[in-house]
């Protein structure tokens, strides 16, 4: 059973034009449902799944606001060729440290700082033969790189679960769901 998903961008979408609407947001979460139904399925045929960069960025707003971590405002993903992501958000670091707090924790550096941060990470994603890896080229908070392993520390604080008490390791290969064998840009 082989499951495909493809992702298409739309030649004239500039990443600061990201529209999201709600048609969008649902017509993803029907592509997930779909994809997740003939990833159970005994179906040896090859589904392929386009998924635009507005459906993703929608999806993301209206459907996963909820998993994403306190203080990430407005995330957006920008897909680009051969397989590199462009990742976008502002962080209010008031709203992480109240988040913080709440949960008994603290993180040390952002107890000095306050207000709202533009923060982005590019990278490459290569998925194939059911796993995936993401490889981080460079992290920009408020415009300044920052190195890998503070992304990292920061990733795995807010990642981390009950079931992977270490977070995320941003690079660690991962398998993909519901059959899934690989995802095109």
């Amino acid at each position: 059973m082989l499951v495909s998903v493809i992702v298409s961008v739309p030649i004239l979408l500039g990443a600061a034009d990201v529209q999201r609407t709600r048609a969008d947001a649902d017509q993803l979460l029907r592509k997930i449902a779909l994809i997740a139904t003939h990833g159970l399925s005994a179906q040896s045929k090859s589904l392929r799944t386009p998924v635009t960069e507005s459906e993703l960025n929608s999806f993301l707003e209206f459907h996963a606001r909820s998993e994403i971590p306190a203080g990430v405002i407005e995330p957006v993903v920008t897909i680009e060729e051969a397989g590199r992501l462009r990742g976008r958000a502002l962080v209010d670091l008031d709203e992480v440290k109240k988040a913080q707090a709440a949960a008994g924790g603290g993180f040390g550096v952002l107890s000095m700082l306050s207000g709202r941060v533009p923060v982005e990470a590019v990278g490459t994603l290569n998925a194939t033969n059911g796993v995936a890896q993401f490889h981080l080229e460079q992290a920009i908070v408020s415009g300044v790189p920052v190195p890998e392993a503070l992304l990292q520390q920061v990733v795995s604080y807010y990642s981390r679960s009950p079931e992977n008490p270490e977070g995320i390791d941003l690079e660690a290969p991962f398998p993909l769901p519901a059959n899934i064998r690989q995802i095109e840009t």
